[in-house]
């Protein structure tokens, strides 16, 4: 097989979404997929940041893969056949996050103001994370306001972003800095 790197079907604005219908590039769904692509791209620098565990890494993996199911689902007509065999999300992929978030949050202080994004640099990217995530959310929910999106994407996304908080918390205290609070006196 070749490798094709362009193909100049989009040069006039437009592109395929899977099951080859076509639509211009600042589409809903190419937003919404675009911004999930971006997020696991920018879950790559992160785990490839010195100092992040196996173990972080491996769940990093997972939600990767995760993504690209779910970037998948807003990249495609529900109603062609191949829109059939996509894998879908499930209750337990968000379970999957939960019990991650709840083992970090077990060894941390108790959450006592609103966290400025800093301290170092896996925090720091963990926070970057956390907001292109939550801006992935948006865009499905924009997506979800006139197309049909699966409950589950959103909530899966909405989860994630509480992840990417915890962990950015969690950095911070494995090497034990301080988290920087807001203060609204400065």
């Amino acid at each position: 097989m070749k490798n094709i790197t362009y193909t100049k079907t989009g040069d006039k604005g437009t592109t395929s979404l899977i099951g080859g219908r076509r639509v211009p590039k600042y589409d809903d769904k190419v937003e919404a997929y675009g911004t999930v692509d971006e997020l696991s791209a920018v879950i790559g620098v992160l785990y490839d940041l010195e100092g992040v565990s196996v173990s972080i890494r491996e769940t990093l993996g997972v939600i990767q893969n995760k993504l690209f199911t779910l970037e998948s689902h807003f990249a495609m007509d529900k109603d062609t056949e191949i829109g059939k065999m996509v894998p879908v999300l499930a209750d337990e992929d968000v379970a999957f996050l939960e019990r991650h978030i709840d083992a970090m949050n077990a060894e941390l202080p108790e959450l006592r103001a609103f966290v400025i994004p800093g301290g170092n640099l896996k925090a720091s990217v963990s926070h970057v994370c956390r907001t292109v995530c939550r801006r992935a959310e948006r865009q499905g929910w924009r997506l979800a306001s006139h197309d049909e999106v699966d409950a589950i994407d959103l909530r899966y996304l909405n989860r994630l972003s509480d992840y990417f908080f915890v962990l950015a918390r969690y950095f911070d205290f494995l090497e034990n800095r301080n988290e920087t609070c807001w203060d609204s006196n400065k």
